[in-house]
């Protein structure tokens, strides 16, 4: 526990010391990114022993704050969760260094590593606390540093508008945490967690849901997630999107270890969850034209599959099934970690795509592998993980949650249905990401430049590309290892699902098996793979080859015009789905045997923000303009409306 705590000072005397610094934009860098990365490997270490059997520390101390005590504890889910904060954190640290470089002279590199490194304490502090205040404390410097450095480029009207959505449903999240808190103190008469009762265990789970939720990036509740991702700096996106809406699944889990048993209707609503945020979050992704937008919405996507891996866990637990509780719990922490590696990876990858050819526009790109191959190499390992696709590791979590709902299925007759929606959700789900994700990497990195830029464009530099392929190497470690991985789970599900040690470690023992299988299957392939490459390479050896086009359909001068698009290739799909997306379409159709011009272009509006959030806050701001003769701008009448406040609360607390 010490030597987290000294991790989380180093954070914030680096920060301190770069905010101090801004003057020397080489010694405020050096002191805040130096300082993460010093900081995250100290945490590394001493979080790791927690998932191999150390037992669980605490420290208590007095504190002068109504119902607070520093009170921090890290156990096995508390270290599990500290993996991808730390290590995601000093790749994107060593990442930002060189990426920051463009706007050197326009911003102040010691406000941005300040706010920074204060994130990354700040989400340590939070899986740390154990205290109500301290931690709706730590929540909210995570959500105000965060939104500082959402705002880095303030001065475009669309950075400011996605911070401002962000910093809104950030505190209505809060007020959700906060009604919780307040009925579990209430109950047990302490904030302390280790004294919480399960007093009205039912609504503190929805405040949970909707309060965390907002946080993770359910939907509807996600709004601000394509938001506010797109707007930061790339590697506060990787940062943002792999670690941080985390925090709100760990304090989903966190909440569920003291609630008590749960009923069955808990899974079935997280089931809901998870299949209405992942085929939405997926839909709204292969619609998009923005690389970094996309991204954020997979981000919702893999959210919604890892609350239908709790979803099936919690299943498990109500209805007395280990192998549904261990291989859904293990499912949905698992992929925590893996969304973190490959979306680390593919918000990284976008943002080398940005600083090489100055857009993010999927259809201003192309060709960008023959001028970015680091780039394309890495962003394909990532787009194959989170596709879900063998050996690498997005396959390996959702093979479990695949692996448990199948056994419930065939066991208990009882929750078939929840189940079957949830293998067939997470079916439709991977096939429709597979579908995206060649429309990424097809269209951004194969085929001809677009425009000027992606044809000027060219490779990061060591400091971008070395975080890049530790996070691919990554995604491609847990894949391999798989079995090690998935029995290292054995010291965190006990936790979250109420089993004993033994029998957790029996169930993840027969998920070891089959995994066992596709691994051996997976190298099969690759050695058959790299046999071929190399036969081909001996066969042609001594050989001339050439070069030419390819078929052109008639066409004597072919141009970069001539290929897909993103809209023209996901237009089958989203014509499909056409009333769940309602994508604008605006066709230019061509006309005669020679036609000169031609052009599809889509919008595709947020759903929930269009239909649920705009009218809503419409409404709210038609009643508050109609209240401004309350404010007369004199000092008395508002020390009045004071008065009347606390004599009102006076009468209601004596009555």
């Amino acid at each position: 526990m010490t030597v987290l705590l000294v991790a989380v000072a180093v954070l914030v005397c680096s920060g301190l010391a770069a905010l101090l610094a801004s003057g020397s934009p080489r010694a405020a860098t050096a002191l805040g990114a130096g300082g993460a990365v010093v900081a995250c490997v100290i945490g590394l270490i001493a979080a790791v022993p927690f998932l191999f059997g150390t037992p669980a520390e605490s420290l208590r101390l007095a504190w002068n704050v109504p119902y607070g005590t520093f009170f921090v504890e890290v156990d096995a889910l508390s270290a599990f969760f500290l993996l991808p904060i730390f290590g995601l954190s000093a790749l994107a640290a060593v990442y930002g260094t060189e990426y920051l470089q463009a706007w050197r002279g326009r911003k102040s590199p010691g406000a941005t590593w300040f706010f920074y490194n204060f994130l990354v304490a700040s989400m340590v502090l939070v899986v740390l606390a154990r205290n109500g205040v301290l931690f709706l404390v730590a929540w909210e410097t995570m959500a105000l540093t965060s939104y500082f450095l959402v705002t880095l480029d303030h001065e475009q009207d669309s950075v400011r508008e996605a911070g401002w959505t962000y910093l809104v449903a950030s505190h209505l999240g809060t007020a959700f945490l906060l009604a919780m808190f307040v009925l579990l103190g209430r109950s047990s008469g302490s904030l302390d967690f280790d004294r919480y009762s399960s007093a009205n265990a039912s609504a503190l789970f929805l405040l949970a849901l909707v309060g965390f939720g907002t946080k993770a990036g359910f939907m509807p509740l996600h709004v601000w997630l394509p938001e506010a991702h797109p707007a930061a700096p790339s590697h506060v996106s990787a940062l943002m999107s792999g670690v941080m809406i985390k925090m709100g699944i760990y304090g989903l889990l966190r909440t569920l270890t003291f609630l008590g048993p749960p009923p069955a209707w808990w899974g079935w609503v997280l089931i809901g969850v998870g299949l209405t945020s992942g085929v939405l979050g997926v839909l709204f992704a292969l619609a998009q034209h923005d690389l970094k937008r996309l991204l954020a919405y997979h981000s919702v996507e893999n959210i919604g599959i890892i609350a239908l891996g709790l979803g099936v866990g919690l299943v498990g637990v109500s209805n007395g099934s280990p192998v549904l509780a261990v291989l859904g719990f293990g499912g949905g922490l698992l992929h925590v970690l893996n969304h973190a590696l490959f979306k680390g990876l593919l918000f990284l990858g976008a943002g080398s795509v940005l600083h090489g050819a100055g857009t993010r526009e999927i259809d201003h790109l192309g060709g960008l592998a023959k001028r970015m191959p680091w780039t394309a190499a890495t962003f394909l390992v990532g787009a194959v993980a989170i596709s879900g696709l063998p050996p690498l590791n997005g396959f390996v979590s959702e093979f479990l949650i695949y692996l448990g709902a199948f056994n419930g299925v065939t066991q208990r007759a009882g929750v078939a249905v929840p189940l079957l929606a949830a293998i067939a959700g997470l079916a439709l789900i991977g096939g429709l990401a597979a579908a995206c994700f060649t429309k990424a990497f097809g269209v951004v990195f194969l085929g001809e430049p677009r425009s000027e830029h992606a044809a000027r464009a060219h490779e990061a530099g060591a400091a971008m590309r070395w975080p890049m392929a530790l996070l691919a190497v990554g995604c491609a470690l847990i894949g391999f290892c798989a079995p090690f991985v998935v029995r290292s789970l054995a010291s965190v599900l006990p936790l979250v699902s109420g089993l004993a040690p033994e029998t957790v470690g029996e169930k993840l023992a027969d998920a070891v098996a089959p995994l066992r299988f596709v691994i051996a299957g997976s190298v099969a392939f690759l050695v058959l793979v790299a046999g071929l490459a190399w036969a081909r390479r001996r066969l042609l050896r001594g050989r001339t080859m050439a070069e030419t086009v390819t078929w052109d359909c008639g066409y004597a001068q072919p141009s970069a015009r001539m290929q897909y698009t993103a809209s023209s290739f996901a237009q089958p799909l989203t014509t499909l789905f056409a009333p769940l997306l309602r994508t604008r379409c605006k066709l230019t159709a061509p006309e005669g045997y020679f036609p000169r011009a031609a052009s599809l272009s889509t919008e595709t509006p947020d759903a929930a923000r269009v239909a649920l959030y705009e009218p809503a806050f419409s409404g709210v701001g038609w009643v508050l303009a109609r209240m401004r003769w309350l404010q007369q701008g004199r000092i008395q009448l508002y020390v009045l409306y004071i008065a009347l406040t606390l004599l009102v609360l006076l009468v209601w607390k004596l009555g």
